[in-house]
């Protein structure tokens, strides 16, 4: 236990380390949570060409919106969603922004784009829904069924794959329950799925010198002579890491699950993911959906730390173990949309790599016969990978370590 706390100790007494925590709770808590809820995303809108352009009322503007959500609160049926887009037409007619700004419109407008591609004009205004006729908007369940048929065609579903995912939506409870989307899209479909990246830099900058910093901080010689078994001080160091990795994962985690419950509350945590992304066959609530991402970043990140504690010890600099850490996550970033779709599959299941929004796609991979839904094994390999990396960078550091 002694060793555990010297070795946890060491990590958090690097100006690196310190550096970095510092500026990735800026990044992801100050700017990219409490400003987003404050300022760029739920701030009232004055000026539609940058969300700099919002006004600091995001507090205030979001309570605003979910009152007046409420009013259609419960079953989406196709008289509600008529006399929303009604509603919608109605405010946004005034040209005053904080008149329709109050309406879920960007929800509605995709919903109708997805559902009624029919009642689109070329000539009209972009946003289908100011201009649509409401009477025109039935048979909802219908054709959310419909469209999601085929899209699975058109995504070149096999039969099989197809009736998977058509049985999968057969369990969505219908008809669906409106709740205000915005904020849980915020959550679900931006937020938790763009932690991963930066999570994945400052944990390589936190752990990529954890074995090959003792050939940079010339103690390789000491740690040879120990009393301790070379592989007993790996292990040791290998707990350390995983221990800064949930301490990173929960800095972030809690803070922005705080930062939720004062801005946002627990409204509306009961509602579909279809309400998100109306094609989704998963039935899970949007609840179920943060749930899952922050599980999916969690066992991403413990993934990930496995494997650049492999690429620390397999070498001697603490800037070749940066950077090939780094480009673990970063190169088959860059490269995914170079390959064939099986490709990109495969580069999904590296940690940080895929995104948790999956829970919304309907992609699916074929092992050993079996036609497995993306999102488990987007939960699984990482950390596998990560378990599978650990004995071989304790062999390849004690090993080294006697030269």
């Amino acid at each position: 236990m002694e060793l555990l706390r010297l070795e946890h100790k060491k990590i958090w007494h690097r100006k690196s380390v310190l550096i970095g925590v510092l500026l990735c709770f800026l990044y992801v808590i100050i700017f990219g949570n409490l400003f987003s809820y404050q300022w760029f995303t739920f701030g009232s809108v004055d000026d539609f060409t940058s969300s700099f352009g919002n006004r600091f009322d995001g507090y205030s503007n979001i309570r605003k919106k979910q009152e007046y959500a409420k009013q259609w609160e419960g079953d989406l049926t196709d008289e509600k969603l008529q006399a929303m887009v009604r509603n919608y037409q109605e405010r946004a007619g005034s040209n005053d922004i904080s008149e329709y700004e109050m309406t879920d419109w960007k929800a509605l407008n995709s919903w109708i784009q997805t559902l009624w591609p029919e009642l689109e004009e070329g000539d009209q205004p972009y946003i289908m829904l100011s201009y649509v006729d409401p009477s025109r908007l039935t048979g909802f369940e219908q054709r959310r069924e419909k469209a999601l048929e085929n899209f699975l065609d058109m995504n070149g579903q096999t039969e099989k794959e197809k009736e998977y995912f058509l049985n999968m939506n057969a369990k969505v409870a219908t008809p669906l329950q409106y709740r205000w989307t915005e904020g849980w899209t915020f959550i679900t479909a931006d937020f938790v799925s763009q932690c991963g990246v930066v999570l994945a830099i400052f944990l390589a900058i936190g752990i990529a010198p954890m074995f090959c910093g003792e050939w940079h901080d010339h103690t390789k010689s000491l740690i040879a002579t120990t009393k301790n078994g070379r592989k007993k001080i790996a292990g040791v160091k290998v707990m350390a890491a995983f221990l800064f990795a949930l301490e990173l994962f929960g800095i972030i985690t809690a803070s922005s699950v705080f930062l939720q419950i004062v801005f946002l509350g627990p409204e509306g945590w009961d509602m579909p993911i279809q309400c998100i992304k109306i094609l989704a066959a998963a039935p899970w609530n949007v609840l179920q959906a943060e749930i899952y991402e922050y599980v999916y970043l969690l066992l991403a990140a413990l993934g990930y730390t496995g494997i650049v504690l492999l690429c620390s010890a397999l070498t001697r600099s603490n800037y070749v173990s940066l950077l090939i850490s780094l480009g673990i996550v970063f190169v088959p970033m860059a490269v995914s949309q170079f390959l064939p779709l099986w490709g990109q599959k495969l580069l999904d299941l590296i940690p940080f790599v895929g995104n948790s929004t999956d829970i919304f796609r309907t992609n699916m991979y074929h092992l050993f016969g079996l036609r497995i839904w993306s999102p488990y094994l987007l939960i699984t390999v990482p950390i596998s990978l990560g378990v599978i990396s650990l004995p071989f960078a304790v062999h390849f550091w004690a090993k080294r370590a006697k030269i």
